[in-house]
């Protein structure tokens, strides 16, 4: 560890349990160690971090006793926060202190736990567990300033208040807000990530150059909304895909982040009838080609669902729900209709 990283940690260290309190808030302090389930901010007591200097060693020290991982405090905010550079542990653990950012940031690397990886699915799943639902977040601001309020079974998205963006290899990082997506294979397990950053507020998206970015593995994954059966609806974009389901609420669905992606998506076992939510475009074009093909090659009905605009987002925020109802009505195979359509009071 360099001087620099050992002189932070140090101080880190002297704030141990306020440290434990703000990352581990999942734990509790029982002597004088701080007691959780793992460095991710689960819940249990197999994680010790000492809280004083002492002859076994000092303070900041942790140990998982269930896996073995073991490291000072700047480990313990790499991993609690899903960080994956040196420069990022630093800004975010200067910030913390409210000491002043440095001004020459080493790349040396940290001294790594037992079981670290850079493995990107590693480091999405990390992510997603430091992040919280979005009930009462400028995430479910956000998506309803989109006209989107259909939020239920929304445990796909997350909130982190300060997710690291940096737009260039050349510049430094900044936390900002942001929506945090879980891109699950059919199974449910986690393999990637896709991040939204957002305004403060919650009005829009962050005013940066590239406000969306995936990590980890999205080929034939997805941003799921419901278990599907049956029938799924699959389309490219999340707002878009909640835009439908804003109208038809009991329909499982499926975001796969992009046209190239949503050509390739998984079909789950069991499915008959697929609704392809496309965007008005070429690349939306293409997708929906290639997913019809697939589908028939796979005796699975497709039935495209085409927008008034550029897509179904746009068509909620410029017509309102109950138009975006009756365009979608006459796209449904009608057994559809009554089984997945929001009904008018």
């Amino acid at each position: 560890m360099s001087d620099a990283a050992h002189d932070l940690a140090h101080k880190l260290g002297q704030r141990a349990e306020a440290v434990c309190r703000h990352y581990l808030s999942a734990g509790q302090r029982q002597g004088h160690y701080w007691q959780v389930g793992d460095v991710r901010n689960s819940p249990g007591r197999s994680m010790f971090v000492r809280l004083r200097d002492s002859a076994k060693g000092p303070a900041g020290k942790w140990t998982d006793a269930a896996t073995g991982e073991h490291g000072d405090l700047l480990d313990l905010i790499r991993e609690s926060r899903g960080l994956s550079s040196f420069s990022e542990v630093v800004a975010e653990a200067e910030m913390f202190l409210g000491i002043p950012r440095s001004v020459h940031e080493a790349q040396a690397p940290l001294c790594k736990t037992e079981n670290s990886s850079r493995d990107p699915v590693i480091s999405a799943r990390r992510l997603f567990a430091a992040a919280r639902p979005i009930p009462g977040t400028i995430v479910e601001a956000y998506l309803r300033n989109r006209c989107i309020t259909a939020l239920h079974e929304t445990g796909s998205l997350r909130f982190h208040p300060r997710c690291y963006y940096r737009s260039d290899a050349h510049t430094p990082s900044q936390p900002l807000p942001a929506m945090v997506a879980a891109v699950t294979g059919l199974s449910g397990r986690i393999t990637g990530v896709h991040r939204t950053w957002l305004a403060p507020n919650g009005s829009d998206k962050a005013a940066i150059t590239t406000p969306r970015r995936s990590m980890g593995h999205l080929l034939e994954h997805a941003v799921r909304f419901g278990e599907a059966d049956d029938v799924l609806a699959a389309g490219e974009g999340i707002e878009t895909i909640l835009s439908v389901r804003t109208a038809l609420p009991n329909l499982p669905m499926a975001a796969a982040l992009s046209a190239a992606h949503l050509a390739v998506i998984a079909f789950p076992p069991g499915l008959r009838r697929l609704y392809i939510v496309r965007d008005s475009d070429p690349a939306g074009d293409r997708a929906r080609d290639s997913l019809i093909a697939r589908a028939n090659a796979a005796a699975i009905e497709a039935i495209v669902l085409s927008p008034a605009l550029g897509d179904f987002n746009e068509d909620l925020r410029a017509f309102g729900v109950d138009a975006l109802l009756a365009g979608l009505r006459c796209q449904l195979v009608p057994e559809d209709v009554s089984r997945f359509m929001m009904l008018s009071p």
